[in-house]
């Protein structure tokens, strides 16, 4: 195993950080083709390939060593109750599919695709109530409430009788 642990390593000092800004919900990340495109050429250069193989629900993701046989290897269980909006079984999973090939290769590879905003901060980590004292205006009060999460901000909305004194 010492050989592709050496390749990978050698591939991930050479590999830069790929983030294309393609939009999410809220957030942006690299799509499969943009990993792809700038993987493929280190990989070789260094030995390495990739497979990832569909067995029922697992996705099974394979780096190999191409002298030497050596793999590294991992499998996800692809969730199948998903339901989207506008979008049939087929789809869900074929979307699900896609999503999961490219968060499982890029934890096998070490590679950045995304910004990860737990890091940075953008996230409020204050309570609903915290944000409603410490807020001095209307636009501030906007500014935090727009950070939250979707139940912050029903549990937000809920406390709307204090957010009238607040404001007035």
């Amino acid at each position: 195993m010492k050989t592709i642990y050496k390749a990978l390593a050698n591939f991930q000092d050479e590999v830069p950080t790929i983030h294309e800004e393609t939009k999410g919900y809220n957030y942006t990340y690299s799509n499969l083709n943009t990993i792809f495109k700038v993987i493929k050429p280190l990989l070789k250069k260094h030995g390495l390939g990739s497979t990832q193989l569909l067995d029922g629900k697992n996705l099974k993701t394979v780096i190999f060593h191409i002298e030497t046989g050596e793999t590294i290897e991992g499998s996800v269980e692809i969730e199948t109750n998903v339901k989207l909006a506008s979008m049939n079984h087929y789809q869900v999973f074929g979307s699900a599919i896609t999503y999961f090939r490219r968060y499982s290769l890029s934890c096998a590879l070490g590679l950045i695709t995304d910004k990860d905003i737990d890091v940075k901060g953008d996230r409020v980590e204050k309570t609903p109530e915290q944000i409603l004292k410490e807020c001095k205006s209307f636009g501030a009060l906007a500014t935090a409430y727009n950070k939250l999460s979707k139940t912050e901000k029903e549990e937000m909305l809920s406390l709307k009788d204090e957010l009238k004194l607040k404001l007035s």
